[in-house]
């Protein structure tokens, strides 16, 4: 009688794979965990965010082990931080054997903002995520800041003989970095450059001055991200940018969508 131990459980994913086929990314996707982050106040915020985790498996494993992507999550502090994330780079890639790793964590960042003329104030979120890879012992960090800010067309400012099309939009900008950049200024970097920033909270003075700014300072989506790419080439601590602007139209069914990347050290 062939007895199995209990204790002896194989190992499936770690058996040969005959086809011969690499995987560039394998992992997990969307676990949520709370981690904390500075402020450029001093203060520090409690978020929660969304992981990806992903290491490259060769071509002779038949899958890579899922659980340990958890245990290293869990294995740091109950809150990660930006220090944590760094190091479970290299421990994931470790644990997991692979030459490569990729992890994201995506997350709501809530900046206590000031009214313009009435300085009430209240809470602005903007999307941010960070992105570590690794690949062959080279490590590379960006961060990712999704502003929404406000667009006001100078074209149909200059045809109209009263009033112009205003609208929504989303200014994206990743950065890659030799130096500490704050979540904020990447953020003001956006704001400055749009036709008005927004805000949590407007009183009636509120919106008669940033109604007025848009109107006054308009911009195409071209024109938002040359202003911020410009600006980002001044900026010495950035080594490489993408910066996009996406304009969810108000007299149109689709968007307005431009791009500019740029990496310095290739310029």
């Amino acid at each position: 009688m062939n007895i199995r131990d209990p204790l002896v459980i194989p190992d499936v994913q770690g058996s040969e794979d005959k086809r011969k086929l690499a995987i560039d990314q394998v992992g997990i996707k969307s676990i949520r965990h709370p981690i904390r982050v500075a402020e450029r106040s001093g203060e520090v915020q409690h978020t929660v965010a969304t992981f990806n985790m992903y290491v490259g498996l060769p071509h002779q494993f038949k899958g890579t082990h899922m659980s340990r992507f958890v245990e290293i999550l869990n294995a740091h502090e109950r809150e990660i931080s930006v220090e944590t994330f760094k190091l479970m780079l290299d421990e994931m890639v470790e644990r997991l054997e692979a030459q490569s790793g990729h992890i994201e964590m995506t997350f709501p960042y809530f900046v206590n903002k000031a009214a313009p003329i009435s300085k009430v104030k209240s809470l602005m979120d903007y999307e941010v995520t960070f992105v570590g890879e690794i690949d062959k012992g080279e490590k590379c960090f960006k961060m990712k800041v999704v502003v929404p800010v406000t667009s006001l067309c100078p074209c149909s400012k200059r045809i109209s003989d009263y009033g112009a099309h205003n609208q929504r939009s989303h200014v994206t900008i990743t950065a890659r970095t030799k130096g500490f950049v704050w979540i904020e200024e990447l953020a003001d970097y956006a704001e400055k450059h749009a036709s008005s920033e927004l805000y949590g909270l407007l009183k009636r003075p509120d919106e008669k001055f940033v109604t007025e700014r848009a109107y006054d300072n308009p911009k195409f989506v071209e024109d938002m991200v040359r202003d911020i790419a410009a600006e980002l080439n001044r900026d010495k601590r950035i080594e490489w940018y993408r910066v996009e602007s996406e304009n969810f139209e108000s007299i149109h069914n689709h968007s307005a969508y431009a791009l500019i990347e740029k990496d310095k050290a290739k310029a």
